[in-house]
């Protein structure tokens, strides 16, 4: 099991990109959420298998939210994400 808080930044609020990543969590098994941050940047937590953790975030980088994406930072997290499926969180 691998839990990972990860940052998008670039221009990744206002181009639908929650919506996408939660559209492409519908893909793999894991279980998170996705929410925009008052600085500008996206912030999601996840928790799954290592390989489908992986494989989600590989995904989203190599989908079209590529070209909003200018930097992304991960972070290892010590507790699985509390979440019901993939969310997207209104708050930030």
């Amino acid at each position: 099991m691998t839990s990972l808080q990860v940052f998008f930044e670039g221009r990744v609020q206002g181009v639908g990109f929650r919506w996408s990543v939660r559209h492409i969590a519908k893909g793999f098994d894991v279980k998170g959420w996705v929410r925009n941050l008052i600085d500008g940047r996206v912030e999601m937590q996840i928790s799954g298998d290592d390989e489908e953790v992986r494989a989600f975030v590989d995904a989203i980088q190599q989908s079209e939210l590529r070209s909003h994406i200018r930097k992304t930072e991960e972070h290892k997290l010590d507790a699985p994400v509390q979440a019901n499926g993939f969310e997207i969180w209104h708050d930030g």
